[in-house]
């Protein structure tokens, strides 16, 4: 049996004795992310903040694996699982060696703010890149796998996951301190709260984390009927919740909520917040003093806390996880998976029948661009430290043979005007990537973004726009770069790297374009896995998890937080490159769908065959969408309901069953219920939205099959 079936029950029973123990000015000092020793009861120091949205952060030495955009781009539920496997495995490794050396720091705890489950609603936030994307239906799907590998299926939780930022948030990150989201009942039942309910009810998640805006005029942190009335009475979240850093600092003097950091505190424990991650924690004790707050109230936020940490195992010196070593910390399994999961990554977004390339016909290459040999482009935010690193110029230079001649020049600076400042021209580097260009016989062009000019407030040096981007445009001179090159004749393969889409402002056409793949932040086998991507070693798999717009001029006001004309489920033009889209150097056809079994109020079986009619053996992920055909509360366009990666092998034809949960044909009203309305159904199975972009791209189509049922 496993803790979620039988030992919630004893570990809240243990955590009672423990805190019964203590007094209520421990009890206080409980409440804070930096949790004090309590010697008399052989209680240690411990630090609530560690990060693991792509591998340990923050705490030296880690497995890294793309940013969470990344391997949401592999819509593989299997592999997200055996990736958060593998996080907590380290995360576990590191804790035990770090406890014997009496290290309580920040970054080296049990319990993992991770993953985030936002929704990408818009492709200027930077902190987009930690998400699994715009659709909540993947989202829920991607991230319940990873908190289930996180938390593991033992007796003890291996690591505590959490799921963050709860809810309704996707920047801006500048007015994040005293944003409020106004967010009508449809769009939040829809769009913003579902990952939410699935990590709560299928992943058992242990933790949430409350956002630091609020909405439609609550701050979240204090949301009562959000935390208390939504995730616990209706969900049955049973753990505990946790404010993000310096949220509930914000309520008092930013929200302008309450009326000092004591009433924020009452508040935060009579909604359900149980942990402060921030200063303020102190306060309660004047809270308790003015009856703002009781001591009972108080008990139970330590009591939620402390049943996490038995959960975990901090009180049994028996928990099986004590004995796992450090040296499987960034060890050559590992290391192993994070190679496959940045090939399964990358999205090949155009190929003029040009990729993969023939080594023995290529005698030279220019790698150029700002990122070409970037380790901060391959990494994202909230990284670890790798042992290695393979950047795009390293990649190509292992994969090619000694006498082909391989050229490098930066080109030009991510966003400044030139390399070497001071004295040096405006393009410094430009004539030397125009000359190089001229002596190969292709052009690898490595542009985009990185964790520097893209992602959170205060982490991105970006302080203009505070880690969020103002448009979609490459930035700096990476653009004129680019149009220089592209000028020369050469054949040009372009990397983007960013955590969401790119804008190239017509270029994408032009015929000197051969080819263009998008590796996000790929990890740090991101250049091995490209390389290996370039020369055909494998075939490209990954899709889409975002829409790519062609600019942000005909984007709603960023802090506009309804869906309309957002994302692909009502995106009505602008659209560059669709959700789920994504090319492969194989064909794979489609025929004999049907519906294998209808049972109402439980689920749909559909029955599709595959064929790989390429020369490569490829990993396709088949995408199911449904068309509601009558109700007023369908989205505009068809949405995902269902996906599956299928393995198939040169001239492999495999027929499979796809299970779609009968909760899928269900709407939300403009009241936030999910409700049957409708009879006729449509539904489209494919390697692509059914969508006009898609289908222009590829040159096939899903297939369709309709079905009724009775309401």
């Amino acid at each position: 049996m496993t803790y979620r079936n039988w030992s919630r029950s004893q570990a809240v029973e243990k955590a009672k004795e423990i805190v019964a123990e203590m007094t209520i000015d421990e009890k206080i000092k409980q409440l804070n992310y930096q949790s004090p020793g309590i010697e008399r009861l052989n209680i240690a120091d411990y630090n609530y903040w560690s990060e693991g949205l792509h591998g340990v952060a923050r705490a030296g030495l880690a497995t890294m694996f793309p940013q969470a955009i990344g391997m949401a781009a592999m819509f593989d539920e299997s592999m997200m699982e055996d990736i958060g496997g593998v996080i907590a495995t380290e995360a576990r490794a590191k804790y035990n060696a770090f406890r014997e050396k009496g290290d309580y720091d920040i970054y080296k705890g049990l319990t993992y703010w991770s993953p985030n489950i936002n929704i990408f609603r818009d492709p200027r936030w930077g902190r987009g890149q930690e998400t699994y994307g715009e659709d909540p239906y993947l989202t829920g799907k991607l991230g319940v796998a990873f908190i289930k590998g996180l938390q593991g299926n033992g007796e003890h939780l291996k690591i505590a996951a959490c799921a963050k930022h709860f809810a309704g948030h996707s920047g801006p990150e500048a007015d994040r301190h005293h944003f409020q989201a106004e967010i009508n009942p449809k769009d939040l039942y829809e769009t913003y709260l579902p990952a939410f309910e699935t990590a709560v009810k299928d992943g058992k998640v242990e933790s949430v984390m409350g956002a630091y805006s609020g909405i439609n005029g609550t701050p979240m942190c204090v949301h009562e009927e959000m935390i208390n009335g939504l995730l616990r009475e209706e969900w049955g979240f049973e753990g505990h919740f946790v404010s993000d850093y310096y949220a509930l600092e914000d309520v008092y003097p930013n929200h302008h909520y309450s009326n000092s950091h004591a009433e924020t505190m009452a508040m935060a424990l009579k909604a359900g917040c149980d942990l402060c991650a921030g200063k303020i924690s102190t306060e309660t004790t004047e809270a308790l003093e003015k009856g703002l707050v009781t001591e009972e109230e108080i008990t139970t936020a330590v009591e939620r806390l402390y049943t996490t940490r038995v959960m975990l195992g901090m009180f049994d010196e028996a928990c099986e996880h004590n004995a796992i070593p450090f040296e499987v910390v960034d060890s050559k399994e590992h290391r192993k998976l994070a190679e496959k999961a940045s090939r399964k990554s990358i999205v090949l977004l155009k190929n003029d029948d040009f990729l993969p390339l023939n080594k023995t016909e290529v005698s030279s290459i220019a790698v150029i661009g700002p990122n070409a040999n970037s380790r901060t482009a391959l990494i994202g935010n909230y990284s670890g430290t790798p042992s290695r690193y393979y950047t795009v110029l390293e990649g190509i230079q292992d994969a090619f043979a000694d006498d082909t001649r391989i050229y490098h020049s930066v080109g030009c600076h991510l966003y400044r005007d030139n390399i070497e400042g001071g004295l040096a021209h405006k393009h410094d580097r430009e004539k030397e990537a125009e000359i190089i260009a001229e002596r190969s016989d292709v052009i690898i062009l490595s542009l985009g973004l990185d964790s520097t000019i893209e992602g959170e407030q205060g982490d991105a040096g970006n302080s203009y726009a505070s880690g969020d981007r103002p448009d979609l445009s490459l930035p700096g001179q990476q653009h004129r770069l680019l149009e220089k090159i592209l000028a020369i004749g050469k054949p040009v393969v372009l990397v983007t790297s960013a955590g969401g889409g790119i804008s190239l402002k017509g270029l994408e056409t032009h015929p000197n374009l051969k080819a263009h793949i998008h590796n996000w932040y790929p990890g740090n086998f991101g250049g091995r896995a490209l390389a290996d991507l370039l020369t055909g070693v494998y075939s490209p798999s990954g899709k889409l998890p975002i829409t790519f717009y062609k600019d942000a001029d005909q984007l709603p006001a960023y802090t506009d937080y309804s869906m309309e004309n957002r994302t692909y489920r009502y995106a009505t033009d602008n659209v560059l490159y669709p959700f789920g889209y994504g090319l492969s150097y194989s064909k794979v056809t489609f025929s004999d769908l049907k519906v294998a079994k209808i049972e109402e109020n439980e689920s749909i079986d559909f029955e599709i065959t595959l064929q790989n009619e390429g020369d490569y053996a490829v990993e396709e992920v088949v995408q199911v969408y449904l068309q509601n055909k009558t109700s007023t509360f369908k989205s505009v366009n068809p949405r995902l309901i269902a996906f599956q990666n299928i393995k198939l092998s040169v001239n492999e034809r495999k027929t499979i069953q796809i299970n779609v949960d009968w909760n899928q044909l269900l709407v939300v009203n403009d009241s936030g219920e999910r409700v049957l309305d409708d009879e006729e159904y449509e539904v489209f199975i494919g390697n692509s939205q059914p969508d006009s972009i898609s289908r222009k791209l590829l040159g096939a189509s899903p297939l369709s099959i309709g079905f009724n049922i009775k309401k």
